[in-house]
This record gives structure tokens, C-alpha cells and sequence, in this order.
């Protein structure tokens, strides 16, 4: 699940075993992800290995 400002906006099917960056920049890289954040800063990135990742913008 990826959330922005705690809103599920997009779900990516990532391998289990990925590290916190690539998990990141997969979130980040995500068509739906990028139109919530388009122009806006990115504050913090929440990572919740093999569950979730909450973007704060």
C-alpha cells in the first residue's frame, strides 16, 4: 500500500526483501503517487517494511 498524507492512493508489488530506498523511490516513482505530490515538498517518507509506505507531504 502506498498512502499519502495517510490516504491509501496506490498499491506497487515490490519483493519482499527490498530495502527501505528501494521501497522509497518505487513509492516516489508511481504515476498515482506523483499526481498528489506534483508541486508540493515531500516532508518525510514512512516506511513500514512489507506493509506500507506513507508519503508526508
Amino acid at each position: 500500500m502506498v498512502q499519502v498524507n495517510g490516504k491509501l492512493r496506490s498499491r506497487i508489488d515490490i519483493a519482499p526483501d527490498a530495502g527501505r530506498e528501494q521501497m522509497e523511490q518505487a513509492a516516489l516513482n508511481d504515476a498515482r503517487v506523483k499526481e498528489f505530490i506534483a508541486g508540493k515538498p515531500v516532508k518525510k517518507v514512512i516506511v513500514v517494511p512489507g506493509k506500507l509506505i506513507n508519503v508526508v507531504i
